[in-house]
């Protein structure tokens, strides 16, 4: 799948860690604890309560040059960085022929081979870039596109096969919007002082990568702006981001005979079979009218714009793994502009995130066997069945769901299922050619591969076991078409802690509900909700019922609408709903699992905090971030996920117990009238 199609179609996911349950001496705080060590006493839990739980951590951290946010998952990452890059050391001096060690040591080999990555410069890609140059009709615009997605590179449109949302059965093919350079559509229209200033530095950025594959300066310009104005069109017909979250109106299925009625100077059967579509003979298209608009611009614009957008896209897109002029325009303007970094990460880090994407649960297989055994997935496998009969004892006491939705979301809950640590089943890269040639090339047959893999799907049976993260993930998802929650190895690391160092406070809080309950709740999020217990997109919800849900959710919609986390942006209360709903359930369910052990009911304290006051403590940890300002905007216009702090004090003045357990009360800033917080879960 290519990335722009990824996007769109990513299930909700977060970005925390999870801890193992731990033993803890009551009374006895642990060695160098983290809750009590990260406190600022300045602030006032009742006003602000991110800075009272974190302010301590982030004054003495600032963020690094390098990087664009910095915090709990930065520093889980540094450990798992080590890790792997211990994996990969040790895989390059064993020097295998073949197999999983061989790809990872000459993976490793061709990224850090600094020496023939600048001597090759542009010229691994020289070939495609002629191939382009070549190129004379629209016809032959649409055969190179669908080449070029074969590997990775999405111009003009996205797609990719998934599950079919309303038959989890089958694998469907899926059209969506997409080929933009900047991160989304709002970045070619919003006036803002910050967007604007990303929108007039994007012309530079095209024109110096025309420049570097041998354009001429005053050409490059004019191609640049020409790129633009094309681009333009397409994000025009782009929805935005809280539009996409509407899986009906996202899905539209037609015979892909017809997609003429929406392309008629597009052949899509030949360009679907270019690509290596097979065994469907129809397609969900997500956006129908993006398609009519793209149809216009293949049949109307002229052919050398047309080339000239193309070699832009594959040049920007594998900038990245050529030679430094070309790493360096990238990351100008993506990560300096758009994002803020001040440096670049060191190579090795950034050859570790490429393997990631290239090879990724190859690399999981070393790193399973090596940093997480079979006991500690039974662990975390009991604290997802905690929080399961935390989540059935709450609906069942639900006084706004009548009992035809409360069986059905019951029966749901109970046919969630759990994936934890690594996958019974590895994906086999046998095939995927990993040599120690250019850099670029390993990436680019790399695309091949998933292409190949995700579409050697159609038309054969959906495999439930497969994992869509591999086991070094610092994340965790749950899958709406699968009915299921993910929560990969990686995001029970804690960094500098040992398990039996976390008591069960701190753990409930940092764990069971910051990610366990959290990703349960997504299946019955404003989205989630939608999907019936076996994955398919039916609305199993009385109307009387789904009003009612709806009505409640607003208010989580209206209180997040509220926050302006950097100049007068605010965040999209509406498109940032399922995960706000996510954290506000993932506390409550967290929080009554919590109840039910021997650490709650003794209440005795450790470093000062009673087990109530350690859960809240314990999830804000898993938010311990500072972002720079640039980060933040991008974020509030690309991500359906809040920014950290409002993951904290957003959800906790509707909870009740927080008011209890940091005596909140009117007049304090997180304070909110009963009958105006959340009341759904």
């Amino acid at each position: 799948m290519n990335k722009q199609f990824t996007a769109l179609l990513a299930t909700a996911v977060m970005f925390t860690a999870c801890n193992p349950k731990g033993e803890n001496k009551e009374s006895t705080a642990p060695k160098g604890d983290i809750i009590a060590e990260n406190i600022d006493s300045s602030a006032n839990p009742a006003d602000d309560f991110f800075q009272y739980a974190n302010g301590g951590w982030i004054k003495k951290n600032p963020i690094p040059g390098d990087e664009t946010n910095w915090g709990i998952a930065k520093l889980v990452q540094e450990e798992l960085y080590t890790r792997l890059r211990k994996i990969n050391e040790d895989a390059l001096a064993k020097a295998e022929k073949s197999g999983t060690t061989q790809q990872i040591g000459d993976f490793w080999y061709s990224a850090m081979d600094t020496n023939t990555i600048e001597q090759k410069g542009i010229e691994p890609l020289r070939d495609e870039l002629n191939k382009i140059n070549a190129l004379q009709t629209p016809k032959d615009v649409m055969a190179q596109a669908a080449h070029m997605h074969t590997y990775g590179v999405g111009v003009f449109f996205g797609e990719g096969a998934s599950q079919d949302q309303k038959n989890s059965e089958v694998y469907a093919y899926y059209m969506s919007q997409g080929g933009l350079g900047l991160p989304n559509r709002d970045y070619y229209f919003n006036t803002d002082a910050r967007t604007s200033k990303i929108r007039e530095a994007y012309p530079a950025y095209v024109t110096t990568i025309l420049k570097l594959t041998g354009v001429g300066s005053n050409a490059a310009k004019t191609k640049a702006a020409a790129i633009i104005a094309l681009e333009t069109k397409l994000a025009k017909s782009s929805r935005k981001l809280e539009d996409l979250r509407d899986p009906y109106k996202n899905y539209n299925k037609m015979a892909i005979s017809d997609l003429s009625k929406l392309s008629a100077h597009i052949e899509w059967p030949a360009t679907l079979q270019q690509i290596g579509v097979k065994h469907v003979d129809s397609v969900i298209v997500g956006q129908p009218e993006f398609y009519k608009t793209l149809d216009e611009v293949i049949a109307k614009e002229n052919i050398q714009t047309l080339k000239d957008y193309m070699s832009f896209h594959l040049v920007s897109q594998f900038a990245s793994y050529l030679s430094k002029p070309f790493v360096d325009a990238s990351f100008d303007f993506y990560s300096k502009t758009i994002r803020g970094a001040e440096k670049q990460r060191p190579r090795w880090k950034r050859a570790l995130d490429a393997e990631e994407g290239a090879i990724g649960e190859a690399l999981g297989q070393l790193f399973a066997k090596e940093y997480f055994n079979e006991s500690a997935k039974k662990r975390y496998e009991l604290i997802v069945e905690n929080v399961r009969t935390a989540y059935k004892n709450r609906m069942e006491k639900l006084d706004w769901m009548n009992d035809s939705t409360r069986q059905k979301a019951l029966h749901k809950l109970a046919s969630i299922s759990k994936k934890v640590g690594y996958p019974d089943k590895w994906k086999d890269f046998s095939a995927l050619k990993i040599d120690r040639g250019p850099y670029v090339l390993n990436m680019i047959r790399a695309g091949e591969w998933w292409n190949n893999y995700s579409l050697n799907k159609l038309g054969k049976p959906v495999d439930r076991s497969e994992w869509d993260m591999t086991p070094q993930t610092y994340n965790a998802y749950y899958n709406p078409s699968n009915n299921e929650i993910v929560l990969p190895a990686g995001i029970f690391t804690v960094p500098g802690f040992r398990d039996e160092e976390l008591d069960d406070a701190l753990v409930y809080g940092y764990a069971a509900a910051s990610t366990v309950g959290h990703e349960i709740t997504h299946g019955f999020d404003d989205e989630g909700r939608q999907y019936d217990e076996k994955g398919n997109l039916f609305n199993w919800w009385t109307k009387q019922d789904e009003e009612q849900f709806k009505k409640r959710a607003d208010v989580l919609v209206k209180q997040f609408n509220a926050f302006t986390p950097v100049d007068s942006t605010h965040i999209n209360g509406k498109a940032t709903l399922g995960e706000n709903l996510a954290d506000l359930g993932g506390i409550l369910i967290g929080l009554d699992a919590f109840k039910m052990t021997e650490t709650y009911k003794k209440g005795e304290k450790i470093s000062g905090f009673t087990p109530l006051q350690r859960f809240f403590l314990g999830y804000s940890l898993g938010w311990l971030y500072s972002q720079r300002n640039e980060e933040l905007a991008t974020r509030l216009l690309t991500d359906v996920h809040s920014p950290a702090k409002y993951r904290v004090n957003g959800p906790f003045p509707n909870v009740p117990e927080f008011y209890e357990a940091f005596n909140v009360k009117p007049g304090n800033k997180m304070y909110i009238p009963d009958s105006m917080r959340v009341k759904l879960w």
